[in-house]
C-alpha cells in the first residue's frame, strides 16, 4: 500500500537518540549541569502561577528564550531521582505549549507566543528526555532491577501530564501548521516505540502507559486526518511501528475501539440513517473529531484497519518476535533462549482472538447486527475488554418473531481467571440466537463480495490456522527457507517472513506448551463463525464469486473434521451457532458440505452430555443445539429431494468416498429421535417435534406418490388386476374416503396420483360427492431411486418412522413433557398429525399378528391396518396422560394444565376419527370411555379394576374445570355420531343434516307450492319441544310426499349442541320387509254359515227360583217393601207412571226383535266380517313423545325442598310458542352457529421487490398470473379442494352466506372476468374435518369494494350474527358475578354440595351468559396470512397492516374490536432454486403463539407443503382458543342458543294443558 514511499523510521530513531545531545550542559559535568537546571527551573517555576499569582515571563528575547530551553532540555534528561526538578521542567514546558491555545498563559515568554509553532516543535522533540531511558539504563524493563516501583510511577504521572497537555493542545489550537503537526506525530511515533517496542514486563513504566501512549498516538492522529492530512510516508511509518508493537494487547484493543469508531461514522454515510447504528461506548463515540468529512473517514478507516497488518501473522510467535529488543534479551538471559520463548508472547493468543473479534464486530455492523452487542468490546479502559464484554454479549440474547420463546438462560462464567491467555474462549461473544432464528440482518446491507474484499484474506487464513492445509503451507516455507543461507535476515520494519533460524519454523517442540497452534483456536473459531456469518447474509439472487464460494467450502471442510475422541471444540461449536441459514439460501454447490455437518451434528445433537474438548469453553449450550436443529431443520428433506445423486468430496478426487443423498437418510433420523430423546429446552423440543412431523409426512407422501404411483402401476400392468388395495390410503383424511376412491379410481397410478384440478371431478363423481381428494403432489421418480431404495433399510421407510416416533412422543410426552404446556401442546399436534398419516404397505412384509381386518359390506373392501396395535398403544398413553394431568393435586391445576388436557381430548378424537376400527377393540373402547367419564364427571366409576362400579346417579359431578367437561363432551359425541361415519351423505361441509322446515314442507303433499317460500309458514306446521333444556325438537305430523304408506309417521328436526339432524320414524307393527302383505283380504277362507232358524219357544220369565216360596222368611225379607207398601207411601200416581214405563219398554224390545229377525244381518242372514277402513288421522307426535318417554311426568317428593310445593317439577318437555315473528328468525340464527370451528387464511402473492397491498393484490389478477412461480399454483391445490360460494354449505370464509343450505337462493356475487376465482365471490378453497373447517381465500379487489359495502350498509348486524364469532367471549350478564366466578371456570369448580340427596346427579355450576350481549374479546380475532415470497428479503417489508382491509369476514362487527397487525400470524413461503420451499414465520410474541408442524426456518419439499401448512394454519387457531379465558366451543355457543331460545319462546303449560297441545294439530 505504501511500498513507493519512504519511511521515517530512521528520524524517529534518530530523534529518540539524539535527543540528550540537543542541550549544551551536556558538555559539563553532570553535577554542574543540576545545579545549573536546579536554580534555573526553579526560577521559572514559580511564575507560573502553580504555588503563587501567575506572572509575566521575564524572558523577552529570543536568545533568552533558547538558553532557558537548553536548560529545561538537559533537565528532563536528569536521573529519575530528581524527580522535583524533573517536574518544574514539565510544568514550565506544558505551560509555554499554550502559546499554541487560542488564550496563551500570561508566564508565556513573548518570543514564544509570536512564534510558537517553532518553539513547539523544540519543545515536542525536548520531551523525548522524559521518555528515554536514561544513560546506563539499556532497556526500560530494567528499571525494575536498578529503580523502586514508586519511582516509575512517579515518571508515569509525569508522562501522563504531558501527554495531556500535548492531546489537548491539539484539540484546541488553531495555530499549528503541518510541520508542527508532523513534529507532534513523529514524536508520538517515537516514544510508543520506546515504551512498546521492548518486550513488556509487568508494572514497569512501558506496561502502565501502554494504553495511554497508544490512545493519544491514535487520537491525536484522527485529528491530524482533519487538520492536517499525514503523509503517505507518515502512514508507512505508523504501519511498520505498529507491526513492532503487536505483542502489546493494548493496541489491538485501541485498534478495534477506533476501527469501530470509524465503521460507525461510515455507515452513516454510506447506508444513511435507516441503517442499524453501530453503538459504542460513550466516550468512544467522541473518537472522531467534528469536522472530518465523509471522504476524509473513508480514507482514515482504511488506512487504520490495514495499520497493524494481517491478524494471522500473531499466530507466529517468530515472526512477532524479531525486533531487536527480543534479540538482545535472547542473548542477554542468563540460560540462553529464544526470542520467541519470551513469557509476554504467551499472550498472543489473546491478542489473535482480541483481533479477529474486531473484524467481526466489524463485519457485524456492516451486516446491520450491530444493535448493543459491541459495545463492551470498545472500551479502552480495561485489558480484558473483549473477555468482559463476552459475558454480557452472552447473556443478552434476543428472541426472534420466528420463535417466542423465553430468554434463555444466562451462561455460566469462566471460573478460572489465571492460566494462559488461551483459556478465555470466542464463543461467549457470539450471539446466542442463531441467524435463521431471531438475529434480523439490515435490508441495505451490502452484497456479500463487498465484505469479503475487504477481508477475506485475514479471514480465510485463520480460519485455517491449525488445519491440514495451514500445516501444508508451513511446511512448504520452511523448506524453502531452509534452502537460504542460515545468517541472520532481519526486515523488522516489513514484518518478513525470514528468519534467523530458518528450521524452527518447522519445529513446534521448540514453542512453549502456550503457544502451540491449538492455542489459537478461540481465534480462528472467531473467524471461521464470521464467514459463516458473511455468506449466511446473502440475498435472494444475489451472486457470491466462485472463489469465495471455494475457499469458504475448503475452511468449512476443514473446520469440520471430526478427531478420534468426538470432542466438540471451539471451531466446531462457532460454525453450528452462525451457519443456520446456510442450507437454505441457494449457494452453489453447498451440499459438498452435507456429510461434515451432519457429522458435526452427530456429536452436538444426540448425546445429553456434550463432551467438550476444554473445559474452558464458555457459551450457552442451549443455544448450540438450538443452531444445530435449524442446520438439521433445513436438512431434513434433501435425500428424499435429491434421491441418488452423488455427494462428491472436495478434497478426494476418487469416486470411492461419494455419498449419494438417500443414504445419508437414515443417519439424519436418526439425529433426529437421539436429539428428541434428550433435549430438556422448551423450544429446541418445539423445533425438533416440527422436524419429526415434515419427516414423516414427507416418508409417507414419498412413498405414496413416487413408490405407490410406480409400483402400482408395473403390477397393474403385468398381471392385468387392479387391486383396490394398492391405492387404499392415498387419502388424507379418513380410511372411509380412501377406501371410496380406491373403488372408483384405483387406477388412476402410473407416475402421479390424482391431485386437485380438473380431474378432480371425475373422483368425485366415479366415487362419491363428499370424498376427500388427494392432497399431495408427486414428482417424477428416477429408476435409480427404486434400485438405490432397495439396499437402504427399512429402518427408515415410513412405516418404521411412524412406529419410532409414536413411541417416542407418547413416552416422552408421559415421562417428561406433561408439565411444561408448549411442549404438551407440540407433541400432541404432532400426534394428530401422526394419526392422519395413512401408510401404505409396499416397502414392508406383512405379518398376520400385525394386520387387523375389517370387512365393509358396502363397499366390498377388506381395509387392512397393519399398525391397529400401534394405535391403540397410542391412544391408551394419550388416555393415560389426561388421567395424570386430572390427577395431579389442586395447587397444580391451573389454565396450563387444563389447556393440555383440552388438547390431548382433541388428539384423542383425531386418532379414533380416522382409525375407527380401534373402538371395535373392547380394551380401547373401555379406555376412551373412563376418560370421557373422568373429564365429564371429575372421577372414574372404577378406579380399579375389582373395585364395585359407581353409578351415575350415585356420583358428584365436580369435573377438573368447565372446559375439560365441553372437550369430554365434544369427544363422547364424536364417538357416537361421528367415528366411522364421517363425512356423512351431506359431505364434509356439514356434519349437519342440509334440511329444514322449508325444505321438508316442499315434500309435504299439504303445503301449497307457492307459499312454500316463507320460513313462518313452513315452521307453523311443526310443534316445537324442547329436552334437557339444551335439545330443540322439531315434529312434523305430516307423510312426506314420498310415502304413500298410512303408517304414524313423525318427522323430526332435532338441533342440539352438536348441530342439525332430520329423522323421520313410523310407528310399524311389522318390519318393512312383511309390511307389503295385506292380512284384510275380501275372503279370509272363514266357512259358510248354516241358515237354519231356530225356533223360539215362549216362557214366562222367573226372577226367583220355583221353590223359593217354600222358604219361610225372615225380618231381613221384610225390609224390602212392596208395590202395596210403596202404593201407601208414594201415591198410586208414582206407581202408574213407573207401569207404564215398563210397558213401553216391553213394547220396544219387542218391535226391535221383530226387525232384527227380517233384517239381513239377522244370523239367519249373516254376512262376512269386513275389515274397518284404514286410519289416516294419527297424533303422531304424541305418540313418538310416549315412546321416548317424554310424556312420562314424575310424581312430587315432598321430602326434596327442589320438588315442594310452589316449585314447578322438572319437566322432561318444554312446549315453545312458535306464533312469535322473531322465532323464524332465532332458529335461523342457531342454525348459522356451526358445530365445528371455522378459520380463515389468506393467501397472497408477492413478487420480488413490491412492497405495496396494491401491487400485491393486483398480483391475482389473470394477466399478472401468467408470471407466478408455477409451484404456487401446485400448492393452492394441496391446500383445499375448490367449492362454489353459491352451492356451498359449510364456511365460506364470510360469515353473511356460510352455512347456508344448499339451494337456498343466495345473492349471486359478481366478479370480473380478470380475477381469480377463489377470493371467495363464486369459489374458494375449503378443508374441514369432524371438529374444524378452514377456508382459504385468495383476495382480490372485489375483497376490498365488498368489504366497504359492507361496513357502510351495516347488512351484518351485530344481533344477526352473533355467534359466528370465531373467538367467542363467555359473556356476563352481571359483570360483577362475572369477575367473581372467572377464576373458578379455569381452575376448579365451585360445586352446591346441599343437595346430595338428589336422585339425580348434581350438574355443574356453569356461568351463565347472555349470547346477543357479545363482550369486548380478551383477544382479538386472528388472522392468518400464507404469503408466497419471490424474494425472501421481501418479509421484512410486507405491508401488513394495509392488507388487513382485504381479509373482513364479516365478524369484526359483533366482535367490537378489530384485528391488528400485530397479532396477525403469518407463514412466508419461499421457493429455493432447489425446488424446496423456505418457511418463515411472523406473529405476536406470547407463550402459546407458533405452533407446529411449521417452524421458523425450516425447509419443506413441495408433496407436503399444503398439508403442513395447513395444519399449522388450524394447530396455531386452537392455540389461540386455548390461550383465551372467554372462549367457548361451539357445541357450548349452540347449548347457550338453544336457552336462550327458551327463555323467550316458553310456554308454561301444566301437564293437562301439555296433553291437551299435543292433540291439537298444527296449522
Amino acid at each position: 500500500m505504501y511500498s513507493e514511499w519512504a519511511s521515517l523510521s530512521a528520524q524517529i530513531t534518530a530523534n529518540s537518540c539524539g535527543a540528550q545531545c540537543f542541550s549544551v550542559l551536556n558538555k559539563f559535568p553532570a553535577s554542574a549541569g543540576r545545579e545549573v537546571v536546579v536554580s534555573v527551573v526553579k526560577q521559572l517555576g514559580t511564575n507560573l502561577g502553580i504555588t503563587q499569582n501567575a506572572e509575566p515571563s521575564h524572558l523577552v528575547k529570543d536568545e533568552e528564550v533558547k538558553w532557558c530551553m537548553d536548560v529545561i532540555c538537559f533537565g528532563l534528561s536528569l536521573p529519575l531521582q530528581e524527580h522535583e526538578t524533573i517536574k518544574d521542567c514539565v510544568n514550565v514546558y506544558c505551560e509555554w505549549l499554550t502559546a499554541l491555545h487560542p488564550q496563551p498563559r500570561i508566564s508565556v515568554p513573548k518570543p514564544i507566543c509570536e512564534d510558537a509553532n517553532l518553539y513547539a516543535r523544540q519543545i515536542i522533540n525536548h520531551f523525548h528526555n522524559l521518555f528515554v531511558p536514561r544513560q546506563g539504563e539499556i532497556l526500560p524493563f530494567l528499571y525494575q532491577t536498578t529503580l523502586g516501583a514508586d519511582t516509575i510511577k512517579r515518571q508515569a504521572v509525569l508522562c501522563h501530564r504531558v501527554l495531556r497537555t500535548l492531546q489537548q493542545t491539539a484539540q484546541i489550537s488553531q495555530l499549528m501548521d503541518r510541520q508542527t503537526w508532523d513534529t507532534l506525530l513523529l514524536f508520538l511515533l517515537a516514544i510508543n516505540e520506546i515504551l512498546l517496542a521492548p518486550p513488556t514486563v509487568k508494572d514497569d513504566v512501558g506496561d502502565q502507559l501502554c494504553e495511554r501512549v497508544l490512545s493519544v498516538l491514535f487520537e491525536v492522529w484522527l485529528l491530524a486526518c482533519v487538520r492536517s492530512f499525514p503523509s503517505p510516508s507518515m502512514w508507512k511509518t505508523l504501519q511498520e511501528s505498529c507491526a513492532m508493537w503487536r505483542h502489546r494487547v493494548a493496541l489491538v484493543d485501541q485498534w478495534n475501539r477506533v476501527n469501530l469508531a470509524l465503521t460507525a461514522r461510515l455507515l452513516e454515510f454510506s447506508y444513511g440513517p435507516a441503517f442499524p447504528q453501530l453503538k459504542n461506548a460513550d466516550e468512544d463515540g467522541q473518537l472522531i473529531p467534528i469536522g472530518m468529512s465523509n471522504d476524509c473517514v473513508a480514507q482514515t478507516w482504511y488506512r487504520f484497519l490495514r495499520m497493524i497488518g494481517n491478524p494471522t501473522a500473531l499466530c507466529s510467535p517468530h515472526i512477532i518476535s524479531k525486533s531487536s529488543h527480543f534479540v538482545q534479551w535472547a542473548l542477554t538471559h542468563e540460560k540462553g533462549a529464544e526470542t520467541h520463548q519470551h513469557p509476554c508472547l504467551q499472550q498472543l493468543p489473546q491478542i489473535f482472538l482480541n483481533a479477529m473479534k474486531g473484524i467481526s464486530s466489524q463485519v457485524d455492523a456492516f451486516l446491520g447486527l450491530s444493535k448493543t452487542s459491541l459495545i463492551g468490546l470498545t472500551g479502552g479502559g480495561a485489558r480484558n475488554a473483549i473477555s468482559s464484554s463476552s459475558t454480557t454479549n452472552a447473556g443478552s440474547t434476543g428472541t426472534g418473531s420466528g420463535e417466542g420463546s423465553a430468554p434463555a438462560p444466562a451462561p455460566t462464567t469462566p471460573t478460572s481467571t489465571s492460566g494462559p491467555p488461551s483459556a478465555s474462549s470466542s464463543i461467549n461473544s457470539l450471539p446466542l440466537t442463531s441467524m435463521g432464528a431471531g438475529v434480523e440482518l439490515a435490508v441495505a446491507r451490502p452484497k456479500c463480495n463487498s465484505i469479503l474484499h475487504v477481508f477475506h484474506e485475514w479471514l480465510f487464513e485463520a480460519a485455517h490456522i491449525g488445519g491440514d492445509t495451514w500445516r501444508q503451507n508451513r511446511k512448504k516455507q520452511a523448506c524453502e527457507a531452509s534452502k537460504r543461507p542460515s545468517s541472520m535476515i532481519m526486515e523488522h520494519r516489513k514484518g518478513s517472513i525470514s528468519l534467523s533460524q530458518p528450521n524452527s519454523l518447522n519445529d513446534p517442540q521448540s514453542l512453549p506448551p502456550t503457544l502451540t497452534i491449538d492455542k489459537y483456536e478461540s481465534g480462528r473459531a472467531e473467524a471461521i463463525g464470521t464467514l459463516c456469518k458473511i455468506f449466511c447474509a446473502k440475498k435472494t439472487g444475489e451472486e457470491i464469486l466462485p472463489v469465495y464460494l471455494a475457499r469458504f467450502y475448503m475452511a468449512l471442510q476443514q473446520c469440520l473434521k471430526i478427531t478420534e475422541s468426538r470432542e466438540c471444540d471451539e471451531t466446531l461449536a462457532s460454525i453450528l451457532l452462525h451457519s443456520s441459514d446456510l442450507f437454505r439460501l441457494d449457494l452453489d454447490g453447498i451440499n459438498v458440505l452435507l456429510p461434515g455437518f451432519i457429522a458435526a451434528l452427530e456429536i452436538v445433537l444426540p448425546d445429553k452430555d456434550l463432551k467438550l474438548k476444554t473445559q474452558s469453553m464458555v457459551f450457552n449450550r442451549t443455544e448450540l443445539r438450538r443452531s444445530a436443529i435449524n442446520i438439521l431443520l433445513s436438512i431434513m428433506v434433501l435425500p428424499l429431494h435429491y434421491q441418488t445423486l452423488p455427494i462428491r468430496d472436495l478434497t478426494c478426487e476418487t469416486s470411492e468416498k461419494m455419498f449419494t443423498f438417500i443414504q445419508l437418510k437414515s443417519r439424519l433420523m436418526n439425529i433426529l429421535m437421539n436429539a428428541l430423546q434428550v433435549e430438556t429446552d422448551a423450544q429446541n423440543t418445539h423445533m425438533l417435534l416440527g422436524g419429526l412431523l415434515l419427516c414423516v409426512q414427507d416418508a409417507v407422501t414419498f412413498e405414496e406418490t413416487e413408490l405407490g404411483g410406480g409400483n402400482a402401476n408395473l403390477s397393474h400392468n403385468s398381471s392385468g388386476v387392479q387391486h383396490h388395495d394398492a391405492n387404499l390410503l392415498s387419502s388424507a383424511c379418513s380410511e372411509r374416503s380412501a377406501s371410496l376412491v380406491s373403488a372408483g379410481t384405483a387406477s388412476l397410478g402410473g407416475q402421479t396420483t390424482a391431485t386437485m384440478g380438473a380431474g378432480s371431478g371425475s373422483i368425485r363423481d366415479t366415487a362419491s360427492a363428499h370424498d376427500y381428494p388427494s392432497l399431495t403432489i408427486s414428482d417424477d421418480m428416477s429408476f435409480e431411486f427404486g434400485q438405490e431404495l432397495e439396499g437402504v433399510t427399512t429402518y427408515d421407510n415410513a412405516h418404521a418412522l411412524f412406529v419410532r416416533a409414536t413411541y417416542l412422543v407418547c413416552h416422552r410426552l408421559i415421562s417428561s413433557w406433561k408439565t411444561d404446556l408448549n411442549v404438551s401442546l407440540a407433541a400432541l399436534e404432532l400426534l394428530s398429525g401422526l394419526a392422519r398419516l395413512h401408510i401404505r404397505e409396499t416397502a414392508r412384509k406383512f405379518t398376520n399378528d400385525t394386520l387387523v381386518k375389517i370387512y365393509e359390506a358396502s363397499q366390498n373392501l377388506t381395509i387392512i391396518s397393519s399398525d391397529a396395535l400401534e394405535c391403540k398403544r397410542a391412544v391408551k398413553w394419550i388416555c393415560d396422560y389426561i388421567c395424570y394431568q386430572c390427577s395431579r393435586p389442586p395447587p397444580a391445576h391451573s389454565k396450563d394444565l387444563h389447556s393440555t388436557i383440552v388438547a390431548a381430548f382433541q388428539c384423542t378424537a383425531a386418532w379414533l376419527m380416522q382409525h375407527p376400527y380401534l373402538l371395535q377393540d373392547k380394551d380401547c373402547l373401555q379406555t376412551v370411555l373412563e376418560v370421557v367419564e373422568l373429564g365429564i364427571s371429575g372421577t372414574k366409576s372404577q378406579s380399579k379394576g375389582t373395585d364395585i362400579p359407581k353409578f351415575k346417579d350415585e356420583k358428584e359431578l365436580k369435573p377438573a374445570s368447565m372446559r375439560v367437561r365441553d372437550a369430554a363432551e365434544n369427544l363422547l359425541t364424536i364417538i357416537l355420531e361421528q367415528v366411522g361415519y364421517f363425512p356423512s351423505e351431506c359431505g364434509p361441509e356439514s356434519i349437519s343434516s342440509l334440511l329444514d322446515e322449508l325444505a321438508l314442507m316442499k315434500h309435504c303433499n299439504s303445503m301449497v307450492p307457492a307459499a312454500a317460500a316463507s320460513s313462518e309458514q313452513a315452521i307453523a306446521k311443526f310443534k316445537y319441544f324442547v329436552t334437557e333444556n339444551s335439545t330443540i325438537l322439531a315434529l312434523l305430523e305430516e307423510p312426506l310426499g314420498n310415502d304413500q304408506d298410512p303408517q304414524p309417521t313423525v318427522t323430526l328436526l332435532i338441533r342440539g349442541p352438536f348441530g342439525r339432524h332430520a329423522w323421520t320414524m313410523q310407528l310399524r307393527h311389522l318390519p318393512r320387509s312383511k309390511s307389503g302383505i295385506k292380512y284384510h283380504a275380501i275372503n279370509p277362507g272363514r266357512p259358510i254359515p248354516m241358515n237354519d232358524v231356530t225356533q223360539r219357544l215362549d216362557s214366562e220369565q222367573k226372577n226367583f227360583p220355583d221353590g223359593v216360596d217354600k222358604v219361610q222368611p225372615c225380618v231381613a225379607d221384610y225390609s224390602i217393601p212392596t208395590i202395596e207398601q210403596m202404593r201407601e207411601q208414594y201415591g198410586t200416581a208414582v206407581i202408574r207412571e213407573l207401569e207404564s214405563l215398563l210397558e213401553n219398554q216391553s213394547i220396544h224390545e219387542k218391535l226391535a226383535w221383530a226387525e232384527a229377525d227380517t233384517s239381513a244381518d239377522s244370523l239367519s242372514h249373516a254376512q262376512e266380517c269386513v275389515p274397518p277402513t284404514v286410519c289416516h288421522e294419527f297424533h303422531a307426535a304424541r305418540l313418538f313423545l310416549s315412546h321416548f318417554g317424554f310424556l312420562g311426568f314424575e310424581t312430587r317428593n315432598p321430602q326434596n325442598p327442589a320438588e315442594a310445593l310452589g316449585n314447578p317439577p322438572q319437566r322432561p318437555l318444554i312446549v315453545l310458542d312458535t306464533k312469535s315473528a322473531a322465532f323464524a328468525a332465532d332458529l335461523d340464527r342457531l342454525d348459522k352457529l356451526s358445530a365445528r370451528t371455522h378459520d380463515s387464511v389468506y393467501v397472497f402473492y408477492v413478487k420480488s421487490g413490491q412492497t405495496s397491498a396494491q401491487q400485491i393484490i393486483a398480483n391475482m389478477g389473470e394477466e399478472s398470473s401468467a408470471s407466478h412461480d408455477p409451484h404456487f399454483a401446485s400448492m393452492l391445490q394441496t391446500l383445499g379442494w375448490p367449492v362454489q360460494v353459491s352451492e356451498h354449505s359449510g364456511w365460506t370464509g364470510f360469515a353473511h352466506n356460510s352455512w347456508s343450505l344448499k339451494g337456498t337462493p343466495e345473492e349471486q356475487l359478481k366478479s370480473t372476468a380478470n380475477e381469480l376465482n377463489y377470493n371467495g365471490s363464486q369459489r374458494v378453497l375449503y378443508w374441514a374435518d369432524v371438529s374444524s373447517e378452514i377456508a382459504f381465500v385468495v383476495p382480490t379487489t372485489w375483497n376490498l369494494r365488498y368489504n366497504s359495502d359492507t361496513c357502510d350498509s351495516g347488512s351484518i348486524s351485530s344481533t344477526d350474527q352473533i355467534g359466528s364469532s370465531n373467538v367467542w367471549t363467555r359473556g356476563e350478564a352481571d359483570s360483577a358475578a362475572g369477575l367473581a366466578k372467572s377464576k373458578s371456570r379455569n381452575l376448579s369448580l365451585e360445586l352446591d354440595t346441599n343437595r346430595r340427596d338428589v336422585k339425580e346427579p348434581v350438574p355443574p355450576t356453569r356461568r351463565k351468559g347472555n349470547v346477543t350481549k357479545p363482550t369486548l374479546l380478551a383477544q382479538a380475532p386472528a388472522k392468518i396470512f400464507l404469503v408466497w415470497l419471490e424474494s425472501y428479503e421481501d418479509y421484512l417489508n410486507f405491508p401488513l397492516e394495509d392488507l388487513l382491509a382485504y381479509t373482513r369476514t364479516g365478524e369484526e362487527l359483533q366482535t367490537q374490536q378489530l384485528p391488528r397487525a400485530t397479532d396477525c400470524h403469518v407463514i412466508f413461503v419461499h421457493s429455493l432454486l432447489s425446488g424446496l420451499l423456505r418457511v418463515k414465520l411472523q406473529g405476536p410474541p406470547g407463550r402459546m403463539s407458533f405452533a407446529t408442524p411449521l417452524v421458523d426456518g425450516m425447509v419443506l419439499s413441495r408433496r407436503v407443503v399444503g398439508n403442513l401448512v395447513r395444519q399449522t394454519a388450524l394447530n396455531i387457531s386452537r392455540r389461540r382458543r386455548l390461550d383465551n379465558d372467554n372462549y367457548q366451543p361451539p357445541h357450548v355457543r349452540r347449548r347457550l342458543k338453544v336457552q336462550d331460545i327458551v327463555q323467550k319462546y316458553k310456554m308454561d303449560l301444566s301437564e293437562a294443558d301439555l296433553l291437551a297441545h299435543l292433540f291439537q294439530r298444527a296449522i
